[in-house]
């Protein structure tokens, strides 16, 4: 039987006796869109994580039917005038979580089905070691969608993962991919049928956590500090831009186009 580590609240956390710990989104009803309270569980639980040496790798998914719709568009809407304060606080949270993430000494798998979008959703399948997405499973960044910037270091991170052209035309353009899609341009590990998404993600999870943990660990610290040091100098200045365009006028109208299922209509104030 897994031993429950975190069992109520915004993110689950249990590990299973072969050093599988799976971390789970857990607001369902929200598509786990990410808020502050969110953010900071997502935060904890990965340092549970770094503080267990049985932990030998992680699965990272969401309850329900979508991984991460991204942030908490409603929470966003509601904030007013006051966003700006809410993203920073917001994408504090979320820097942290994901840096703890590409320092954890264990693999992190990110097990994807429905929607991965924004920076959250999007950018935890960037910042995980590998990708394994349901068939059916779709991928958007966002941000400029609703007047605002990418997140959860994906400015470094897509980029590595897919080539600059594809990651601006990505980031720009707003494309919602298909798991082929995705796959095809590198942006995942595998794709597989979606009845057998979480057992192709435990599969490879335990082959992970029977292979030398520190040797697994220094690997991935060797193939991450390729990137780790741009990521790291770039959350700041992602967190400001993001902060920033989000007491725009334009973030606003992006907020109400998406609720109001309309096309937004930008005026570049």
């Amino acid at each position: 039987m897994p031993e429950s580590i975190l069992t109520s609240g915004p993110v689950l956390l249990d590990l299973d006796s072969d050093g599988v710990a799976r971390l789970r989104l857990n607001r369902p009803d929200a598509a786990n869109g990410m808020n502050v309270e969110l953010l900071r569980a997502l935060h904890e639980a990965v340092l549970r994580c770094h503080g267990d040496p049985r932990v030998r790798a992680v699965i990272l998914s969401g309850e329900g039917r979508h991984f991460c719709a991204g942030g908490d568009v409603r929470t966003f809407a509601a904030k007013g005038e006051e966003l700006p304060d809410y993203l920073r606080e917001a994408t504090a949270w979320l820097q942290l979580a994901v840096s703890a993430l590409v320092q954890l000494n264990a693999p992190v798998i990110a097990a994807v089905h429905g929607f991965a979008a924004g920076g959250g959703g999007f950018g935890l399948v960037c910042a995980a070691d590998f990708a394994v997405a349901a068939e059916s499973a779709k991928f958007m960044s966002g941000a400029v969608r609703v007047g605002m910037a990418p997140d959860a270091g994906v400015s470094v991170t897509l980029s590595r993962l897919v080539g600059l052209r594809k990651a601006m035309e990505i980031l720009l353009t707003n494309p919602t991919l298909t798991a082929a899609e995705a796959l095809r341009i590198g942006l995942l590990t595998k794709v597989v049928a979606d009845d057998s998404l979480h057992q192709e993600a435990d599969e490879l999870a335990r082959s992970l956590a029977q292979a030398a943990p520190r040797a697994v660990a220094a690997t991935k610290r060797l193939v991450w500090n390729g990137v780790g040091a741009s990521l790291e100098s770039r959350l700041p200045e992602e967190a400001r831009v993001v902060s920033e365009l989000s007491g725009t006028a334009d973030s606003r109208e992006g907020l109400a186009a998406v609720l109001e299922h309309r096309a937004p209509f930008f005026t570049g104030k």
